[in-house]
This record gives C-alpha cells, structure tokens and sequence, in this order.
C-alpha cells in the first residue's frame, strides 16, 4: 500500500532519543498538533515500542530514525513492520540506516550495507514506499530517492536541504532534523546547542565530512563548533522565532522538519513543545 506521507505526516513533528518517548508524551504531541514522533537512538528491532506509542494515539504517525542495519536483523525488523502495519496501517515509517563507524565494528561499505538491507526488507515484505533512508552523500540520497519513500538527513543546515531537494528530485518525501533551543540569550542558547552537537555529532566522521563538503572549514568544527556553526544547526530564540528558522527548511524543499527540542539538563520539554506548536500554527 502506498502512503501519502505528506500529508501524513504534516510539515512539522519531534525527533527525540526512543527511551525518551512515553505514550504519555506521544499523546501530548498529538494534542498540540505534530504530525509525527521520530524515534531515534537506534531502537530495538522489536519495535514493541512503535506498537504502544500508535496505541497511544489516533493520527500520529511513528517513525524511527533510524534503526541501525548492524543491530537490527531485517528478518526481525520485517517482521516487526508487519504486526504494526496490520495493526495501525499507514502510521508507521521504518526508518533505516548505517549510523556512524566509530559506533560500529563492522561498518564497512555503508552504501551497499545499507543497499542489501533495503534489499532484505523489500523481500520480506515491507514495501519500499514505507522505508525512509538515513541519507548525507549523493550516492545515499540518490538510492533513498530510488528505492524508498525517501530521506532522512540529520545535523544538516538549510543549504543542505536546498542541495539534497536538488538530488532527490521533487516526488522523494525529504524529512529534514533540525535541533531548537527556546531562549531568548543569544549565549545561552548556543551553550545548550553546542553541547549536544559537540558530543557526539564533531566526533563522528560521517558528519564532519558533510558539513566540509558544504563549505565549514576546521575552525568552524574546533572546540564544540564555531557560533556560526551552532546558529546553522541549532534554531534558537524565542518560539516565533524559532519558527521562523525552522519554515526556512520547509523553503528550501523539505517537505517535513523534525524538531529536536533541546533544554537545559534536566528541564521538561513540555512546555516548550507546547509554546512551539503554537508558533508554528499547529
């Protein structure tokens, strides 16, 4: 069955690590109106999670971004796909990918691991227009948009979408994460951003390599990443301007911004959703 994920999904949803989502919480971002919850940190092939959040909720649609192919065997995954599908049709998007190689003994290869994998899963039954692809080169973006619904980028500024719209071409659904901070402190702000990008994201290669291709230098990506850095991956001020920030995604060809809220150690989120959904008209 194909689904119509734009409209599904609406132009605005949370991404938020999966031991983080609560059908509570799932509930909650329903109510203020997101379209979708992107579960990330690698979850389980079990997916029991997906099962309690879709319980949970009526309309939002559950996606992963992503489950990691070296953890998750793709028979098991198949299979996960399939009892929720039955379940809750056209409210879940299997998001997969090759996450990084320092997390990772195996990784080798990453776009024909992640080819075999979608290979593996299509055989199995999960159609390729419910899979969406961790995607940053050319090559990744060229098989999401061949292969599946489309793409995922993650830690990405807004030329990167404009260029991965370009690559894509215009049917591939192109769900962009853009991290948010709520405060109005210019240096406040860019601390919370700067630590959550630092660690683990300028560490991992597959992310430097990126932002290089797209023009940031090595000053740029030193000591946690340079303010002008932190301000292209990071929205921040009050809400109506983090809306303003985030729609530029949307005006550069994304059809779906997945929201990462970041706050202060040990903060609720909450409010903060609440305060954006509002901002951005939900």
């Amino acid at each position: 069955m194909t689904h119509d994920w734009r409209e599904r999904l609406g132009r605005y949803g949370v991404w938020r690590g999966f031991s983080q989502v609560t059908p509570e919480l799932a509930a909650d971002l329903e109510r203020m109106g997101y379209g979708a919850v992107w579960l990330g940190a690698s979850p389980p092939a079990d997916l029991r999670i997906v099962d309690e959040l879709l319980a949970a909720t009526t309309t939002l649609v559950v996606a992963t971004g992503i489950v990691n192919i070296w953890a998750s065997e793709p028979g098991e995954v198949a299979g996960s796909f399939g009892r929720i599908e039955a379940a809750y049709p056209g409210r879940f998007l299997l998001g997969v990918g090759a996450g990084h190689p320092e997390a990772t003994q195996q990784y080798a290869k990453p776009y024909e691991a992640v080819g075999d994998y979608v290979d593996a899963l299509l055989a199995r039954g999960v159609p390729g227009t419910s899979m969406i692809l961790a995607a940053l080169g050319r090559k990744m973006l060229r098989l999401a948009a061949d292969r599946t619904a489309g793409a995922h980028p993650y830690l990405v500024p807004v030329g990167y979408t404009r260029l991965a719209r370009e690559i894509l071409g215009a049917a591939p659904l192109l769900a962009t994460e853009h991290k948010a901070v709520l405060e109005a402190d210019p240096g406040v702000a860019r601390e919370i951003g700067r630590a959550r990008v630092r660690r683990p994201y300028l560490g991992l290669v597959n992310y430097t390599s990126n932002l290089r291709r797209l023009g940031w230098t090595d000053a740029d990506l030193a000591d946690g990443g340079s303010d002008a850095l932190i301000d292209a991956l990071v929205a921040h001020g009050e809400p109506e301007r983090v809306a303003e920030q985030l729609t530029e995604h949307v005006s550069a060809g994304a059809d779906h911004v997945c929201v990462q809220l970041l706050t202060a150690a040990g903060a609720d989120p909450l409010d903060g959703y609440r305060r954006l959904a509002s901002a951005l008209g939900l």
